[in-house]
């Protein structure tokens, strides 16, 4: 594995074991919320500061962009962290849970690590290298047809963001084999890379919902795009579609079909 691989992938297993032993006392956790339906936990960052330490013993110059404490730093090398994606899962015993790590270098993702603990499931991939589970290769699945794919979504909670999501909803609903919503972007685009899922798509994530998985789903021979503008840049907007290559430009096509326009809240 790349030395930064290396590093991530014990940052991630060190979060997940602290995270794996507080899932006991889930009752007894301080909860703050960001916003409606965003809660965060001093499991969620203290989790992120197990990272940090990590990445920072190994890599002190880098620059770390996480969920919890924001950016610091100033370097050509960036670690993109949600500690704890899925916290709304975690707190109600709900196993799709996962930490995410993915690793920009000059402004290109280049690495993405993501590991589930309750099922002790690791995604590693490098641009370039692939992408395995559990250190087997793996690849996208081979569906075609949106008529025979399942596809993860989640579902916004912002108002203009459900509004122009709801129809794209009810066209994907309508027209595939079925529509996953588990909670977890990270993980579902680990899914995605792995063939669990056939496509995924959302609304308004964050540059650390998605970092580790876009590159997941490149080395797993899937397209990620932005979902209004295929030429537009995802990181920014938060707007994603992943499938694998041969359904992309279906889903994409029923997906923007059906989609109303973004319009910001008064």
């Amino acid at each position: 594995m790349h030395p930064l691989v290396n590093i991530a992938v014990s940052a991630a297993r060190t979060a997940g074991n602290f995270i794996s032993r507080s899932i006991d006392r889930v009752d007894t956790l301080t909860i703050e919320s960001k916003g409606r339906n965003d809660f965060v936990t001093q499991v969620d960052r203290s989790a992120e500061a197990e990272i940090i330490k990590v990445i920072r013993k190994a890599y002190p110059q880098h620059a770390v962009l996480g969920e919890e404490t924001g950016a610091s730093g100033d370097n050509e090398v960036v670690w993109i962290i949600d500690p704890l994606d899925g916290t709304t899962n975690f707190l109600h015993g709900l196993p799709h849970f996962a930490v995410s790590i993915g690793i920009q270098v000059r402004g290109k993702l280049e690495h993405g690590v993501i590991y589930a603990p309750s099922t002790q499931d690791l995604y590693i991939a490098t641009r370039g290298g692939g992408a395995t589970l559990n250190n087997r290769k793996i690849r996208g699945s081979t569906a075609k047809e949106l008529d025979s794919a399942l596809i993860g979504t989640g579902i916004p909670i912002k108002p203009e963001l459900l509004d122009a999501y709801l129809p794209m909803l009810k066209t994907i609903a309508s027209n595939s084999a079925g529509i996953r919503r588990a909670g977890s972007a990270a993980l579902d685009l680990a899914y995605v890379a792995a063939g669990r899922l056939d496509g995924f798509f959302e609304l308004g994530l964050k540059p650390w919902d998605m970092a580790a998985g876009i590159v997941l789903v490149q080395e797993a021979g899937g397209t990620v795009t932005e979902l209004y503008d295929p030429r537009g840049d995802v990181m920014k907007t938060g707007h994603i579609l992943a499938a694998p290559h041969k359904l992309h430009a279906q889903l994409s096509d029923a997906l923007r079909g059906a989609a109303q326009p973004i319009v910001p809240a008064e």
